[in-house]
């Protein structure tokens, strides 16, 4: 049985609407996880390698879409992105200080260093298996930006939706195509 983590995004958590809704549909398909991170990038990493198995699936969005491009390169992976950040150590640098979780509103310490962690993390998609799913009315990330990174890797499909936002709502409607994708 296929293992799938959902990796969220930056003051996201474990119980979004994104990840609910692939625990929803994969119920009894896969063992499906959807952690909530710690904050610090070398722990996040960190504690998704030692859940990682061979048979994982990645969906990560946003800034858990960047950390997924670095777990299937390094592990050989199926990854599923999401409207992914491809430079937060560049767009999250205006969020140093306190934050709050969208989930729970927990405060939590964005540190400064956790941007030049970030940046160890940065990694060209050559060896992965992607499905990237991108909506053009993203308000955070530019989607063009992504698109052009991707485009000429051969072992990604990209879909584009015009429209939509960063926190990629509908992605129900997607589900089939995640499916189809995980297990072609």
């Amino acid at each position: 049985m296929k293992q799938i983590i959902y990796i969220h995004g930056f003051r996201s958590c474990g119980l979004g609407i994104k990840s609910r809704t692939v625990k929803s549909y994969f119920n009894v398909k896969a063992i499906t996880m959807a952690p909530d991170l710690p904050f610090s990038p070398k722990k996040a990493v960190k504690f998704l390698e030692e859940i990682i198995t061979p048979d994982t699936i990645l969906i990560g969005s946003s800034l858990g879409g960047y950390y997924a491009i670095y777990l299937a390169e390094k592990y050989n992976l199926k990854a599923i992105l999401i409207n992914p950040s491809l430079k937060p150590y560049k767009t999250l640098k205006p969020y140093v200080g306190t934050q709050y979780r969208y989930c729970d509103n927990k405060p939590f310490k964005w540190k400064k260093s956790y941007l030049k962690d970030l940046k160890k993390y940065k990694t060209k998609p050559k060896h992965g298996k992607y499905l990237v799913l991108l909506q053009t009315n993203d308000e955070v990330l530019n989607y063009k930006k992504t698109l052009k990174k991707f485009k000429n890797l051969p072992s990604a499909k990209i879909v584009v939706e015009y429209g939509g936002n960063h926190r990629f709502e509908n992605l129900g409607e997607y589900m089939c195509m995640i499916e189809s994708f995980i297990c072609g």
